[in-house]
């Protein structure tokens, strides 16, 4: 019977972000990251706990490759340990037919703002008359709702998403922003990602939530964007902030229209200040923070010109 080798490892703040990037590049089976510490029916009273410990998780097949990537994962984490201070990860080896319990056990259904509720797939749940409801296979691709950033986004998108309005998900992931802003009444939304797994992920949860007919996705980045010429009412970014601020070296402003707004996450309290110049020097105006435990959303606009 097939097994899997499980890597995890109890982090905080960015280094959750930076450590699942690494794990990518070994861990093809799958990579989350997850909220410690929040107990099955927390999502219900309408309260998110702050995130103190983030864990996160991959996953590689039991075979004769698995000690070559074992030894792959604790050099890498070895090299970062330099850099940010790393835990020892924990490894441990699942059966086949355990590897997706393994994964549901983890995810449980999150409400988040007013109206929306995250839930995975195989959860049912009784829904009020006014809920949106976003339903996902967390294996698919990053962005399950669990962690913060995620999260600050969805309830900024239920701030400031209107009908008739045109939507950028820059660095789509699993689609789950992409899906929010569909479901809130954007009427066109594009999903741009550099992988080709998040294209795919973002698909086929737009087409399982009904809304694949207001949803494309493409594989690509911001050039992509920037070469196509078209600009947009709202634009969401959930990217960690080194690379929110060189994607404003290379205009990431003039993706959003001009009297239109910008959603940007993945930012901890020490990069705040440089995030938001440099998103002044590429002509969006910042104009509101929000926050859960060390992480910030910045809220902007392009002034009409």
């Amino acid at each position: 019977m097939p097994q899997w080798v499980e890597v995890s490892l109890q982090v905080d703040g960015e280094t959750a972000e930076a450590i699942a990037q690494e794990l990518q590049k070994w861990c093809h089976q799958g990579v989350s990251i997850e909220q410690a510490g929040v107990e099955e029916g927390n999502y219900n009273d309408g309260e998110v706990p702050p995130a103190d410990t983030l864990i996160v998780r991959g996953y590689f097949a039991d075979d004769g490759d698995a000690e070559e990537k074992r030894y792959q994962i604790e050099r890498s984490l070895g090299y970062m340990n330099m850099m940010l201070p790393m835990p020892q990860p924990a490894w441990k080896v699942v059966a086949d037919e355990d590897w997706a319990d393994t994964w549901k056990q983890h995810y449980k259904p999150v409400r988040l703002g007013e109206r929306i509720i995250v839930r995975p797939l195989w959860i049912d749940l009784e829904l009020q008359e006014n809920d949106i409801e976003i339903a996902l296979d967390p294996g698919m691709a990053f962005g399950t709702g669990t962690h913060p950033t995620t999260q600050l986004c969805l309830e900024a998108l239920e701030r400031m998403v209107s009908p008739a309005l045109d939507v950028l998900d820059l660095g789509c992931g699993s689609g789950i922003l992409s899906i929010a802003a569909a479901k809130l009444g954007a009427t066109n939304v594009i999903g741009v990602d550099i992988e080709a797994e998040a294209v795919k992920a973002t698909i086929e949860n737009a087409e399982q939530n009904g809304v694949a007919g207001k949803i494309k996705a493409h594989q690509g980045g911001l050039e992509t964007v920037i070469t196509s010429a078209r600009r947009f009412d709202l634009v969401v970014v959930n990217i960690l902030a080194k690379i929110i601020m060189k994607m404003c070296e290379q205009k990431l402003g003039e993706t959003v229209r001009p009297g239109g707004r910008a959603i940007f996450s993945g930012i901890i309290e020490e990069q705040i200040d440089a995030v938001e110049s440099a998103l002044r020097k590429t002509g969006l105006e910042p104009v509101a923070r929000f926050q859960q435990g060390d992480w910030i959303l910045v809220e902007a606009k392009r002034p009409i010109e």
